[in-house]
């Protein structure tokens, strides 16, 4: 690692791409592990916290790391792939330490961690040797000024009680991440510290992380919510998250939930829990982009630049007779949007439909709702009732929610190879 720098900052590391000697990403980036030693020695890095294909995290030890330059992360490719277990000898730097509650010996200056850095000693092991200890905003700053001193200089961090921890630089961290990533590093905190991030998270930033964790660990996070909270986040996620959520809750629990919510919410989570499980109508969302016969081309583009839009919704619009709210009128056709592209703007969507598309019926099955995604290759097909009015749409990401196993999201063997000691 002779080309490395001298110091490496935590909270840049995360998230940076780690490559294989042909240059090759095999991974990111989550978070460091180190060996605690006393209060006043530095604490020697053991390695990066990876996460590799399937969101599966992995130790990666520093002898295997060759470089870090460039905003990349290089090793020698020589990985075990079984998944990171943290020892009870060992703290996570991202996890554990930042926004850890200290203060500078021999000042009256107290804060939190905002970062803290790594060198590698004459020794070539890496040690935690810097802290950027940042003091709390003072009248209308914002922010307090943050100071940069050595390891033994500060008091506190050799604790690891709950109380001397916040979660203000962490939130920053995953504000920045995709909700997949995210919720990853969520799930691998410690109790205590995922229950002071969950408080601190706003309802729709943890609404987007609830809907990509394991089904457990979104039973748990919202019974440790007040129910008025709980039905706030539950308004912010897509109906049908929202109803597999509640189907896994206690009958009285989703009751309260559900009463607490605001009604037009309450309506459509309501509806989706009325259909046999794993069907069209269970698995669909009743938010599609829906637009009257005479809407334009313009009008079709402007609604599925919506940025909440996932693209397997926005590839579809639905052009339905009043009203225009699912269930809707009588579905009078799709039109699919690279279609869309090759038309005027000033041209109505009904001129462009795609009137011969099949749509499916909310009882069919989930074998039934795959076959048709891949005859006709579509991401997102309509649902509709006995009488032709749309009743929502199954997208391919529903579909695959549904079809893996059960715990697919935190699952080992989606990782790559097996491997033996996470040491090796």
């Amino acid at each position: 690692m002779s080309t490395a720098p001298s110091r490496v900052y935590a909270a840049r590391l995360v998230g940076l791409p780690i490559f294989d000697p042909q240059g090759d990403q095999v991974g990111k980036v989550r978070d460091l592990v180190v060996a605690m030693r006393t209060e006043v020695s530095q604490p020697r890095v053991l390695g990066l916290v990876g996460e590799v294909f399937g969101r599966r995290r992995i130790f990666v030890p520093m002898t295997r790391v060759t470089n870090i330059a460039s905003g990349q992360v290089y090793t020698t490719g020589l990985l075990n792939m079984r998944r990171f277990e943290q020892r009870s000898t060992e703290t996570l730097v991202i996890g554990q330490m930042l926004d850890r509650n200290v203060t500078i010996r021999g000042t009256e200056v107290a804060g939190t961690v905002s970062d803290v850095a790594m060198e590698q000693g004459r020794t070539r092991d890496w040690v935690l040797s810097r802290v950027a200890v940042t003091e709390p905003g003072r009248g209308l700053r914002r922010r307090g000024q943050t100071h940069v001193v050595e390891w033994s200089e500060v008091h506190g961090l050799g604790r690891a009680d709950a109380d001397t921890q916040g979660a203000t630089h962490l939130l920053h961290a995953l504000n920045e991440m995709r909700p997949a990533d995210a919720a990853t590093v969520i799930h691998d905190l410690p109790l205590e510290r995922r229950t002071a991030v969950v408080a601190a998270l706003d309802d729709e930033r943890l609404a987007d992380v609830l809907e990509e964790l394991p089904e457990e660990d979104q039973v748990e996070i919202l019974e440790h919510l007040d129910s008025e909270r709980a039905a706030d986040v539950l308004e912010e996620m897509s109906p049908d998250d929202a109803a597999d959520l509640i189907a896994d809750l206690p009958p009285e629990t989703a009751e309260i939930l559900l009463d607490l919510m605001e009604p037009d919410e309450a309506e459509d989570v309501r509806r989706l829990l009325s259909y046999v499980e794993n069907t069209a109508g269970a698995m669909m969302t009743p938010e599609p982009v829906i637009l009257g016969p005479d809407a334009t081309i313009a009008d079709a583009l402007a609604h599925v630049r919506n940025p909440d839009l996932t693209p397997a919704l926005a590839a579809i619009v639905y052009v339905c007779r009043p009203p225009l709210e699912t269930p809707t009128g009588k579905l009078l056709g799709v039109a699919h949007i690279q279609r869309l592209l090759r038309e005027p703007p000033s041209t109505l969507v009904a001129g462009a439909l795609d009137k011969s598309l099949e749509s499916l019926r909310p009882e069919a099955t989930i074998d039934e709702v795959a076959a048709h995604l891949a005859t006709y290759n579509l991401v997102c097909a309509p649902v509709v009732d006995e009488n032709g009015h749309l009743l929502g749409a199954v997208t391919v990401d529903d579909l695959l929610d549904h079809m893996l196993p059960a715990g697919w999201r935190d699952r080992a063997s989606f990782g790559r190879g097996a491997g033996g000691g996470r040491r090796g």
